[in-house]
């Protein structure tokens, strides 16, 4: 059996900058000498190691992740943050471009409340229900909105989404582990990465009650292209930013 600091040297002779916390991690999550050199051998090869390990330890969540979905980034536990903020206990929240479902199950582990999720990719459907649903909550296939029941249309309290935003051209300068095990569908958001992103904010405010508040990621550069959609669609939009972790939030909310 591989010993922790082989896999230490291993790891990092591959390229992993925290070889010793994966090191450790790959080594609770083997059952066997087998297992672990299997584990071992699938990091090495370039798997992104929540995708190694099945889980992501988000906001304090362990989130079930299957192979081909999205990784959440811790970046986006920001995002969490700022949408509790606005959320009080009940509160009916849907989480757009759900993925594994993270940041819907995060904000239902800190707060009582009424969740939705809906993604288009159905490998992430099947993710998120893993998630959602020990939370109490509900899971749809379908582009944006469009699964939703219409018993939630001017109700949401809440409108949570991490689209895909990054620009067609930009996908080859991901990191590869990004490029290679996460679907095109979570990251390309078109020419300058805003087209889910546009439609969302033009959909969204038939879906909140008054004062309800839409809560999306994006980058710096393009959050004044939404702040002007979301003043479009009506919304009263504002822009949050924590330089450190390099995660711009842009929030509208529906007028009274």
């Amino acid at each position: 059996m591989l010993s922790e600091s082989e896999i230490v040297t291993t790891l990092r002779a591959a390229g992993c900058v925290f070889a010793e916390d994966e090191a450790r991690l790959l080594l609770s999550a083997a059952t066997t000498p087998d297992a672990l050199d299997e584990l071992v051998e699938r990091r090495v090869g370039g798997l992104p190691l929540e995708h190694v390990l099945g889980w992501a330890d988000f906001s304090g969540v362990r989130i079930h992740l299957d192979e081909g979905v999205f990784v959440p980034r811790p970046r986006s536990e920001y995002l969490v943050q700022r949408a509790l903020a606005v959320t009080r206990p009940g509160a009916i929240v849907v989480d757009v471009c759900c993925g594994s479902g993270a940041i819907g199950v995060a904000m239902a582990s800190i707060t009582p409340i009424e969740l939705h999720a809906a993604d288009l990719d159905p490998a992430a459907v099947r993710c998120a229900r893993r998630n959602v649903e020990p939370m109490g909550g509900r899971v749809y296939e379908g582009d944006l909105f469009d699964p939703l029941p219409a018993t939630l249309r001017g109700r949401v309290d809440v409108i949570v989404a991490v689209a895909p935003y990054v620009p067609t051209t930009a996908i080859d300068l991901l990191p590869r582990e990004a490029r290679l095990y996460e679907p095109a569908l979570a990251l390309d958001g078109g020419d300058d990465g805003l087209d889910v992103l546009r439609r969302m904010v033009a959909e969204a405010p038939a879906w909140l009650v008054p004062g309800g508040n839409l809560l999306v990621e994006s980058s710096e550069r393009q959050a004044p292209v939404l702040v002007a959609a979301m003043t479009v669609s009506g919304l009263i939009p504002s822009i949050e930013r924590v330089e450190e972790l390099d995660e711009t939030v842009v929030v509208g909310r529906a007028a009274h």
